[in-house]
């Protein structure tokens, strides 16, 4: 008798929850909407922009860090999780935007930064003062250094942020920190951090959040004794891979606990892991369905822009997470990596890049973008918008190097460095900068192109066949529509080379049909329904469609 390869079980879904199709749109504070003028954007900017967001027609905000922080890592070098950093404004200010948002049907998100906090955490402060053997010491990871006298780090391993991932303390001992100097990390084998972090869930769900976004979800948990990851080409830039630091079995306790105290509050709050691992098959275990609710699909948002490679990359993360009855989740963009409208097109052979990015077609790539955007807002399961994205912003390729604040760029031997240029604040209005980011005739932190008057929000309202018009369209067909609704309701469709396309059924009905020409030629198909979005011009006749290259059409099938 012959083994038989057989698929993997299926875990029955939940009935459905909000979380499950949600379209969320993450807002990276400092760059959103500047209300007291000062030239960096602030949570009372956000509340009085909440009805953009609910016309736009998202489901939730997703924030990136507001708390106390001294800025080393924007943000991401937290000092207290419970306040508010001053910059962008108080934690009354945040109660007030919650219930903002709330009064308009919109959930909040917010960010949380387990793996490290800032060096001036109290907790790190006092491991500093009181020296080696101290309590606070234990929170952390200190150690003492290798070589005669101890001169040498305690183990190899490098900082994402580039150079070593350990700095040494005036007494001697060094700390371990996986980003930069100013970021140790914690050590979650200590049970004061376990409740600490238990403690800072309940103060902000106590607030009235809706769930957490885990920043390095998968590096809390390190392996023990720290050993050594050998030669540097064994490490990936990211820590996908093996690692003695990264996406170890360990964190999956943690979340555990955190689901249960979470499923405690009413509203399904949720919580979504930034987890990279080193298959969708690992990404899948924190999204069992005692663990967290999503986890960012990064491979999609690595996938090149040709019809082979996403429609084997949409059955495989589909499949991931069908089989632990999860979500698939889907983004092209977010404050890390190059925006889509200028990363889609930045090489012949698809290869996406994360950091760096090059000059392109301006109009070329603004076609793909909506083409790609189209596409992923058809697929089933929750998608994540990134802040401007609805606007077509390009990459800002031209930043001057003294205006950057991206803390690897100022690293030589870390990465590119550039996430800066996807950072830069979005135009609202007017005809110069800050094009009403801010007060009229102010500034912003980091600087807008000239060409940004154009692509303005009210530049672009109530333009037809502008982006934010596109984007506000398809996002109220996806929540009217019942074919969008389901998470496993995909068939792929027979198409031409160079075409994508697919359908969703309900009942066992195909009732949409979303079809995508990613070749380079103009391709002829037979009109199949009812057209309800297209994300460019597109021409025919009664009976056939035209679609031109990096064109995406959405049909409704029920006539």
């Amino acid at each position: 008798m012959t083994d038989q390869l057989i698929a993997p079980p299926t875990v029955e879904a939940p009935p459905a929850s909000w979380w499950r199709n949600a379209v969320i749109y993450q807002i990276y504070p400092r760059s959103f909407a500047d209300l007291n003028g000062d030239g960096i954007g602030d949570l009372p900017g956000i509340t009085s922009r909440l009805p953009y967001l609910k016309d736009l027609g998202v489901d939730a905000v997703w924030l990136s860090p507001f708390y106390a922080s001294p800025q080393a890592d924007a943000g991401y070098d937290v000092s207290d999780y419970r306040t508010v950093d001053p910059i962008f404004g108080t934690v009354a200010d945040a109660s007030e935007l919650i219930a903002g948002a709330h009064a308009l049907g919109l959930r909040v998100i917010v960010d949380l930064v387990p793996n490290h906090s800032s060096d001036q955490h109290e907790w790190f402060q006092k491991a500093l003062a009181e020296g080696p053997g101290s309590m606070f010491r234990e929170r952390y990871h200190f150690r003492p250094g290798k070589g005669e006298n101890g001169e040498l780090p305690p183990n190899d391993w490098p900082s994402i942020f580039g150079g070593p991932a350990w700095t040494r303390v005036e007494d001697g001992e060094w700390y371990l920190h996986l980003f930069a100097p100013e970021q140790p990390d914690f050590n979650w084998e200590h049970p004061a951090v376990r409740d600490e972090f238990k403690t800072v869930l309940r103060f902000w769900l106590d607030l009235g959040v809706d769930g957490f976004r885990i920043d390095v979800a998968h590096g809390l948990v390190k392996a023990d004794g720290l050993p050594d990851v050998g030669s540097e080409a064994e490490w990936h830039l990211l820590g996908v891979g093996e690692s003695p630091c990264f996406d170890r079995d360990g964190v999956h306790e943690i979340y555990r606990s955190w689901r249960q105290i979470l499923d405690e509050y009413p509203g399904e709050r949720i919580a979504v892991a930034e987890a990279w691992a080193p298959s969708l098959s690992r990404v899948s275990h924190y999204v069992r369905p005692d663990e967290l609710h999503q986890a960012f699909n990064f491979s999609y948002l690595g996938t090149a822009w040709n019809a082979h490679e996403q429609r084997q990359m949409i059955d495989d993360s589909l499949a991931a997470m069908s089989a632990v009855g999860a979500p698939t989740t889907w983004t092209l963009s977010n404050h890390d990596v190059v925006r889509h409208t200028t990363r889609l097109m930045q090489s012949a052979d698809g290869e996406v890049a994360g950091r760096k990015a090059v000059a392109v077609d301006d109009a070329a790539a603004l076609r793909r973008a909506r083409a790609a955007s189209t596409l992923m807002l058809a697929l089933p399961g929750s998608a994540y918008l990134y802040q401007g994205e609805e606007l077509g912003l390009p990459e800002v390729l031209d930043l001057p190097a003294e205006v950057r604040q991206d803390p690897a760029f100022h690293r030589a031997e870390g990465q590119d460095g550039y996430r800066d240029g996807c950072r830069v604040p979005i135009p609202w209005s007017g005809d110069e900068a800050p094009y009403g980011f801010g007060p009229e005739g102010g500034s912003s932190w980091l600087p807008q192109p000239d060409s940004w008057a154009g692509l303005s929000v009210a530049a672009q309202t109530g333009t037809p066949d502008s982006t934010l018009e596109l984007y506000r369209r398809a996002l109220a067909v996806r929540r009217a529509a019942p074919a969008m609704q389901p998470v496993d309701n995909l068939r792929w469709v027979t198409a031409p080379a160079g075409v994508l396309a697919f359908e969703r059924e309900v009942a066992g009905a195909p009732v949409f049909r979303c079809t995508v020409n990613m070749s380079d030629q103009p391709v002829s198909l037979g009109r199949p329904g009812e057209l309800l979005l297209a994300s460019g011009p597109i021409e025919g006749s009664p009976d056939e469609v035209v679609l031109p290259p990096d064109t995406t059409v959405w049909w409704s099938l029920s006539s």
